[in-house]
């Protein structure tokens, strides 16, 4: 009887024991499934774009003139970054670029809304060596886009290509020729040297500019008298119509190489454009209202003839050192009775200064 209920009493703690494991077993196997860690929520990723120049390519004349600029004041610059914010909440952003041996750096702070797209435009101060280029050349983009809060960084390269420092984009139609006002340099010594020269081809030995105590009529009378000289002393120091206006890169067509005054006179070369500019930097020295006026295929060189007055003075600068002051006043008037307003381009220096647009360094 001892025997059985030994046995009766073993199988029963035998089967509590089997239906005690197999509910820990489901209550383990339901523990571990609560245990797991979630599915971790995926987060909203910032969008970057980065652009340079225009089509990969910088021209130093826009650098120099973005990197002039405000910040909050610029249309364009070297470099720009466009940033996506696809969160719930504002996005703010450490945003540094700089052109490796050619650039400083600039760091911009970009704050972007939930939802929102912002573009920061960046135009880092170039070094010297950028204006003293005078060839295409590779060169590369750094960008680096970092968290203010986690300090985490996104960092990236662009490759580029700098544009030499005598290239021109005029755009299409002219868009910007103001630009060309870049190429005016007043205060270059080589410039004040030619005056220097000129005013020993006038009666008085004077290049006063105009002056205000002298009628309209005389002021005219004047500035005839001091351009004459000006053509005169370029022609005896052997400046000549050369073209060499080919550049290489993209753009063809609405790009071209345009000489610094210096190294016009350094070469004694010149073409209409190069001429223009001189010409415009000598009498923008003198105080006086210059031009710069673009027709298809060539350029002439203005100057207003009186202070307020609504006539100009053109030049056929190309003739210099091939004819004579006189003719060259004659193919100016003709060769712009040849062509319709619409053809025409004038730059105004003054107005272009006005606007930011200052000498290349």
């Amino acid at each position: 009887m001892l025997s059985w209920t030994k046995s009766a009493v073993c199988a029963v703690l035998l089967l509590s024991l089997s239906l005690v494991s197999r509910s820990f077993a489901g209550d383990a196997g339901a523990d571990r499934g609560d245990l797991r860690p979630p599915a971790p929520v995926r987060q909203p990723v910032p969008l970057y774009k980065i652009q340079a120049g225009i089509d990969g390519e910088i021209y130093p004349v826009f650098a120099n003139y973005a990197s002039m600029q405000r910040q909050g004041d610029r249309t364009f610059g070297v470099v720009s970054v466009t940033l996506s914010n696809t969160a719930a909440e504002p996005m703010l952003r450490r945003v540094s670029v700089r052109i490796p041996g050619w650039s400083d750096e600039e760091i911009q702070t970009v704050e972007v809304a939930p939802g929102i797209t912002r573009t920061a435009v960046f135009a880092p101060a170039f070094l010297p060596r950028l204006y003293q280029n005078h060839e295409i050349a590779a060169a590369t983009a750094y960008v680096t886009i970092t968290d203010t809060a986690s300090k985490n960084s996104y960092e990236t390269t662009l490759p580029v290509r700098l544009r030499s420092a005598e290239d021109m984009f005029w755009g299409n139609g002219f868009k910007y020729a103001s630009f060309i006002a870049s190429w005016v340099t007043p205060h270059d010594r080589v410039v004040e040297g030619v005056l220097s020269r000129a005013k020993g081809f006038t009666v008085d030995h004077r290049l006063p500019g105009y002056e205000n105590w002298k009628t309209t009529a005389q002021q005219e009378q004047e500035t005839y008298r001091e351009a004459r000289a000006i053509f005169n002393a370029l022609q005896s120091m052997g400046l000549s119509y050369v073209k060499s206006s080919a550049t290489l890169g993209d753009h063809k067509g609405v790009s071209e190489r345009v000489r610094m005054p210096r190294i016009s006179l350094a070469q004694s070369s010149a073409n209409c454009i190069d001429a223009a500019v001189m010409y415009a930097s000598l009498f923008e020295n003198l105080g006086m209202d210059a031009s710069i006026v673009i027709v298809p295929g060539h350029a002439y060189a203005g100057v207003r003839v009186a202070e307020g007055s609504p006539k100009f003075l053109l030049i056929d600068v190309a003739l210099t050192g091939r004819s004579t002051f006189e003719a060259a006043v004659a193919s100016a008037q003709t060769g712009m009775a040849s062509h319709a307003p619409s053809t025409v381009t004038q730059v105004m220096v003054e107005k272009a200064r006005s606007s930011g647009i200052y000498p290349m360094p």
